[in-house]
């Protein structure tokens, strides 16, 4: 995965093995409309051949609601020009905050006739060690759809995951909280 946060296009139908945590279960979903039997179920549940139709005004709108502050590091979209034309998005939006009063832009995407699982980074902005981006901490993310290609009303996404931080595992034997200075070692075991 690059480090500057440009998009990683990983083709095929199957979502592809990440090393992200998928927390999309720990959400509610919703959507802005949808066609009868295209709902938000449709985007997770890893079928290709499913997916989420909208049907109404622009601009169109996934929003998930975390019942408690969550990190966010990741988005994977699977989008398919060939099978969607029209309908697929051009320019999608993530917005994210506490509530839906209070959403802030964090990221614009700009998608050239994507086909494929798209994974990119929810912030532009680099992290602290300036191997990748910041995560963002967030009740709500909203994935809106600006603009579909070929100035389509409605639009079709056949899959999305929202991903979580890589968690820091000690190694086998490692001790998460080591007992290093002597004032700690002498409470290491009981007498």
């Amino acid at each position: 995965m690059p480090a500057d946060g440009t998009p990683t296009v990983h083709s095929g139908k199957k979502p592809p093995q990440l090393p992200w945590p998928d927390i999309g279960h720990l959400a509610k979903w919703s959507v802005s409309s949808h066609k009868f039997g295209f709902g938000p179920e449709c985007l997770t549940d890893d079928q290709p051949d499913t997916f989420w139709h909208s049907d109404g005004p622009q601009p169109h709108f996934v929003t998930i609601e975390f019942p408690r502050k969550v990190a966010v590091q990741k988005l994977s979209v699977y989008l398919s020009f060939p099978l969607d034309d029209s309908y697929t998005p051009a320019t999608i939006a993530v917005r994210a905050g506490t509530g839906p009063a209070d959403l802030q832009d964090v990221r614009i995407l700009t998608l050239d006739k994507p086909d494929g699982w798209i994974t990119f980074d929810v912030s532009a902005e680099p992290n602290e060690d300036g191997d990748g981006c910041k995560s963002v901490n967030a009740y709500v993310v909203q994935v809106i759809i600006l603009a579909n290609h070929m100035n389509g009303k409605d639009t079709h996404v056949r899959g999305l995951h929202i991903l979580g931080p890589i968690e820091d595992t000690p190694a086998n034997n490692e001790e998460p909280f080591s007992w290093i200075s002597p004032v700690f070692k002498m409470h290491e075991c009981i007498r």
